[in-house]
């Protein structure tokens, strides 16, 4: 099985050059051109490469995004790479991408090659980061003529003084040298200015209370449904779940539910307190969808799968504006249970609805991110931390692909003797955290 609910995005779309040798040599003596940032990237220091003809353009999905603090003690940079081979007779191959420091261009940050673009049989790890539209995993590392691919990038720093400020991608191809080119040839250049630290992560409280819940599907690893989730919305990919966790709790042995897995009722996270996570204006709701059959995903049902829609595929639903631009989503809660309507001011704390199984959902849980708009389609994600949290251990990734799609079994192996207190930092993927209770 794949870790409890399989992208709702893209379940429901399923359902409805120089030479090598000159490039980098030259990449910080040659005349340059000049090379803008990206969307959203403002207030950069301006970038300059070495004049090039790149049949792969690059560019990157979405705005300037933030390092954050992980619950490993690193600071975590994730985004995605959208590759499009633009010759219409010479395929590409991408042999390798590093991730490289602007301002010292011969200085890799992160190499992605080999297992890391593609690897079958691969359900998780580092592999398996090239991807065809939309977010499928590619079969191999050439891209024909004419088509594109996406890139998941990620990679982390021990100090946040290590980070800088924008990065450029080298890229190691085998494609068109040239607008005559009929055949490949090893080519090497440099790409696609970002500015990876231009703000900082937004502060939230806690989106729930007590102990032992999990952080399924959280960042940043490329074979769990919320890495693997750009889609096309409103003209462009966007991947608003790009830092999106799905919570759910376990008991004190390690399960998820109590009794027949057949029940919501029986599951120990059903009708949990959600709350606000700050002072916050309600921006939108949506309430009245039925709770769904647990250990069935409506998107792979075909008595189901007609009736999910873009409005309603994230089931019930609030999201609520942070402001400066930032917004948070809930979604999956239970029919009846909102507190809160649109337009009502919230104040951190405050109990917004219940945990449900609403939606495109196999099972009970709370999916949680913040956005940089109003929009739960078409708006990307943004990182954030958690100000007060107990890390208490983490769910081996191996358990989840192994259990059905009740999520049996006992997952508290990996738990520590005594959990420890963090503050401002991201929860990980399979993290296990307790959070204050009232």
């Amino acid at each position: 099985m794949k870790p409890l609910v399989p992208l709702a995005l893209t379940c429901l779309l399923a359902a409805t050059a120089c030479s090598s040798t000159e490039s980098s040599s030259t990449a910080a003596d040659t005349v340059p051109a000049r090379l803008g940032q990206s969307d959203g990237a403002a207030a950069a220091p301006e970038v300059t490469v070495p004049d090039a003809y790149t049949s792969v353009v690059v560019n990157v999905s979405g705005d300037a995004t933030a390092p954050f603090l992980g619950t490993d003690g690193r600071y975590h940079v994730a985004y995605d790479l959208q590759l499009t081979n633009t010759s219409g007779v010479v395929p590409a191959t991408l042999d390798r991408l590093e991730v490289v420091d602007a301002e010292r261009p011969n200085d890799a940050v992160a190499t992605f090659e080999g297992d890391e673009l593609v690897k079958e049989g691969c359900d998780y790890g580092d592999c398996n980061r090239l991807r065809n539209l939309a977010a499928r995993p590619a079969d191999d590392t050439t891209i024909p003529p004419q088509e594109g691919r996406i890139l998941f990038v990620d990679y982390a720093f021990d100090s946040i003084d290590d980070v800088p400020r924008q990065v450029l991608h080298h890229l190691f191809v085998q494609a068109a040298a040239g607008p005559p080119a009929q055949e490949p040839s090893a080519v090497d250049y440099l790409a696609a200015p970002y500015v990876i630290d231009s703000f900082e992560p937004k502060v939230v409280g806690p989106p729930l209370e007590g102990r032992s819940w999990v952080a399924l599907n959280g960042c940043c690893e490329p074979g769990f449904p919320h890495r693997s989730s750009p889609a096309p919305f409103n003209g462009r990919l966007v991947n608003g779940q790009r830092f999106a966790i799905d919570w759910k709790r376990m008991n004190d042995e390690g399960a998820f539910f109590e009794g027949d897995p057949n029940t919501n009722e029986h599951y120990v996270d059903y009708g949990a307190d959600v709350l606000a996570v700050a002072d916050a204006t309600v921006v939108t709701t949506l309430d009245g969808m039925e709770a769904n059959q647990p250990g069935v995903l409506p998107a792979n049902d075909p008595k189901q799968r007609d009736s999910l829609t873009v409005e309603n595929v994230d089931g019930n639903h609030i999201v609520l504006d942070l402001g400066d631009g930032t917004y948070a989503f809930y979604a999956h809660l239970q029919a009846g249970s909102l507190k809160v309507k649109e337009g009502d001011v919230v104040t951190r704390g405050q109990q917004l609805a219940a945990l449900g199984n609403t939606g495109n959902a196999n099972a009970s849980h709370l999916h949680f991110h913040l956005m940089d708009g109003p929009s739960v389609l078409g708006s990307n994600g943004l990182p954030f931390v958690i100000d007060t949290f107990d890390f208490a251990g983490a769910v081996e990734p191996q358990q989840l692909l192994d259990t059905d799609d009740y999520l049996s079994g006992t997952f508290n192996g990996g738990l520590l003797d005594e959990a420890e207190g963090r503050r401002d930092q991201s929860p990980l993927l399979l993290d296990v955290v307790d959070f204050p209770s009232s």
